[in-house]
């Protein structure tokens, strides 16, 4: 989501925009004292550089919608008509990209917004100019399989040079770096001793392998993102405009807002939904959780618990099918597997994921004496259904055709002529039915509507450019990591020094690889930190006898969690400076939250049925069941509440308990289930908690 689109959802959430029925002052006291200490776009700034834009007036401005508009007009063209030639469709798709970020990006965060430096200029005309060179070159450079002749070799300095500087100005500093020391990797590895060592190849060797071939600039990554994520992006600003953001919105609050710590589990849920089409956890956050957390602080909610459960909602979108963050289009491509065996794989484990945050912010509600909304300042579950339910078609379209087997770039260009074909029948039927009450002129009111209909296609389109910019920019600088892997064999001695340094030792392995996986995926989005982990860390586990999908689930998982593990918890912290509230606390409040997302990745490791893999319908179900339960006494342990407070003895028995439920196994299941059932026994029989309190006090 773009800046400006942003912040003009926040200020419908800001003045009640999302509510249905009489509920436009919903609690809109607090969320607006909040907004008057907290300026959004400053947080939004800080931990999302892609909002961080020039915004031009006059030609200018016109001269970039057009680009952005012609931009999405290629995607659309290729999906109906099919892609040119692998190199030629990846060329064009990035030439687009550098030519907007040089024009739309300072080069400083804290540069002038409101003019274009000079250098940009020509920064933009050298991003083009070097993808240009391929595609007008196209022929020789794919039957000349010799090395890189002096253009070759200029051409493609420049081309490294300005996708490291593009991709450190909408995405930041960390991808950047790590891209650098790749390509320092290859160039010094005579220098490096062990097992990491090799005998180094020339910079002209270097830069021939990155710019000529299909396996570093142009490879795997950017082929994923100048295809199907492109339109899945522009398929998402197509569901914006529609008004899906605010549909999600009174949907959870129609669904759970009258239930204790209803304002909460509204943010579990829309979070959730509004997650399944974002591509980023931090926009995510700040998009929902401006109306959320006013609302989790306003009915009693410490500020760091509100912020810790929008993150923790929030982060798992990039986890939940059906988009995960764009990561599944990826993944499918590095496996050579369906996207739809990748979304079915990750569905229990991202509902298991969801349930114990749920779980957790209900204990936690409990535990407070927090009630719910009353029923009279909600909508009602069907008029919401009734009045936008039809928004739900495109994502409905989306699964039936992706399971009728079509590909998700021909599946994603269908949802996308859905949408339009639907948002036009809407916008018709509501002009018709206002001209009726109000006695103007039918067509006039319809040809109004068509107008307006074409301005949101065009408007979504300008969107979907923007919002590409950051996911192609990060999946062109890490194709640098993919070249330097393929070129050096660097992800075989990575994943032989990880099974040596933890002496062979399966679970050592995993937590090694875990901590790989949250370091390396610190500060980075979500493809981004799929494709370096996918490189270098999910080989380490394979080793094992791990099925691939699990691998490459396990470290994307944890690569996630990275945006609410401090020290460099983006969505935490964007969610902290919305809930005014301790950063550090906040994350790692998000953390304890988000507790089942760290076990989930261990147990599909041991045993993939839980992603489905070689398991019958009876299996799974009982996998399931077990895991929830265990769920549910691990959100007890983890807030230390069930029936009244829990002492301490009490939390670790639980904990056991939940570890022994969610790991599959007919033994461990009732083990874990003999322990609550005691504890429960036991709180029953000394109805009196640690504080003294007695479930009727509490």
């Amino acid at each position: 989501m773009s800046h400006k689109e942003r912040m003009e959802l926040i200020e419908k959430q800001g003045s009640g925009g999302f509510a249905l029925e009489g509920v436009g002052t919903l609690n809109s006291e607090a969320v607006e004292k909040v907004q008057e200490t907290v300026d959004v776009s400053e947080i939004v700034a800080k931990y999302d550089k892609e909002s961080v834009y020039r915004n031009f007036k006059g030609w200018m401005d016109l001269a970039i919608r057009c680009i952005c508009i012609i931009f999405s007009a290629f995607h659309l063209y290729t999906a109906a008509m099919g892609p040119f030639p692998p190199q030629i469709q990846r060329a064009v798709h990035l030439g687009f990209v550098l030519t907007l970020i040089y024009l739309l990006y300072p080069a400083r965060a804290t540069g002038r917004l409101d003019r274009l430096a000079w250098y940009d200029v020509l920064l933009a005309a050298a991003g083009a100019a070097v993808c240009g060179y391929i595609v007008w070159n196209y022929d020789v450079i794919v039957l000349d399989a010799g090395p890189p002749t002096d253009l070759d070799f200029y051409f493609g300095c420049a081309a490294v040079v300005l996708v490291l500087e593009a991709t450190r100005r909408i995405v930041g500093l960390p991808i950047t770096l790590v891209a650098i020391a790749f390509l320092l990797y290859a160039l010094l590895g005579e220098y490096i001793p062990g097992i990491l060592g090799h005998p180094g190849f020339s910079l002209r060797r270097i830069i021939g392998h990155m710019y000529l071939t299909t396996e570093g600039l142009f490879g795997s990554p950017l082929a994923v993102s100048a295809s199907f994520v492109f339109l899945f992006v522009l398929f998402g600003a197509f569901l914006h405009s529609t008004g899906l953001g605010k549909f999600f919105i009174d949907l959870a609050l129609a669904a759970a807002g009258r239930y204790v710590g209803g304002p909460a589990k509204v943010a579990v849920l829309a979070s959730g939904f509004f997650g399944t089409i974002s591509g980023s956890s931090v926009a995510n956050t700040v998009s929902t959780g401006t109306f959320t957390i006013p609302l989790m602080k306003s009915v009693g909610y410490r500020g760091s618990f509100a912020g810790a459960v929008e993150a923790a909602s929030s982060t798992g979108g990039q986890i939940m099918p059906p988009i995960m963050g764009a990561a599944a289009f990826i993944m499918a491509q590095f496996l050579g597997v369906g996207y739809l065996e990748i979304a079915k794989a990750a569905l229990i484990p991202a509902l298991l994921y969801y349930l114990a945050v749920g779980f957790m912010v209900h204990m936690e509600a409990k535990r407070l004496g927090l009630k719910g909304i009353p029923r009279e300042r909600l909508p009602r579950v069907w008029v919401v259904l009734r009045e936008g339910g039809y928004l739900l078609i495109p994502i409905v379209a989306l699964v039936y055709l992706l399971v009728e087997g079509y590909t998700p770039l021909k599946a994603a260009y269908y949802c996308i002529v859905t949408t339009v074909v639907i948002s036009i029948l809407a916008n018709n039927w509501k002009a018709w039915r206002g001209a009726s009450f109000s006695g103007i002129s039918v067509g006039r009111a319809v040809v109004e509507a068509n107008q307006l209909s074409l301005q949101s296609v065009l408007q979504a389109m300008e969107n979907g450019g923007r919002l590409a910019l950051g996911v192609a920019a990060a999946c062109a600088c890490t194709g640098f990591v993919i070249g330097v892997v393929t070129l050096t064999g660097l992800g075989m001695k990575l994943a032989s020094a990880i099974v040596e340094f933890s002496g062979g030792i399966f679970p050592l392995t995993l937590l090694f690889t875990m901590l790989a996986s949250i370091v390396l995926g610190m500060g980075l989005p979500t493809t981004a930190k799929y494709i370096v982990l996918a490189s270098i860390a999910a080989p380490a586990i394979t080793e094992f006898g791990v099925p691939q999908l699990a691998a490459h689930l396990f470290i994307m998982y944890f690569g996630i969690l990275a945006d609410l593990t401090p020290p460099v918890a983006l969505a935490a912290y964007a969610a902290a400076g919305i809930a005014r509230s301790e950063p550090n606390a906040t994350g790692f409040m998000a953390v304890k939250l988000a507790l089942a997302g760290f076990l989930i990745p261990y147990i599909f490791c041991y045993n993939p049925a839980l992603l489905m893999i070689n398991a019958s319908a009876g299996e799974v179900a009982l996998i399931v069941v077990t895991a929830a339960t265990g769920i549910a006494s691990l959100s007890f342990a983890s807030v230390g509440y069930w029936v009244r407070d829990l002492h301490w003895y009490e939390r670790i028995a639980l904990l056991a308990g939940a570890i022994t439920l969610i790991t599959p196994g007919v033994v461990t299941d009732l083990v874990g289930l003999g322990i609550m059932v005691a504890v429960y026994i036991l709180q029953k029989a000394h109805p009196v908690g640690p504080a003294g309190r007695t479930p009727v006090q509490a």
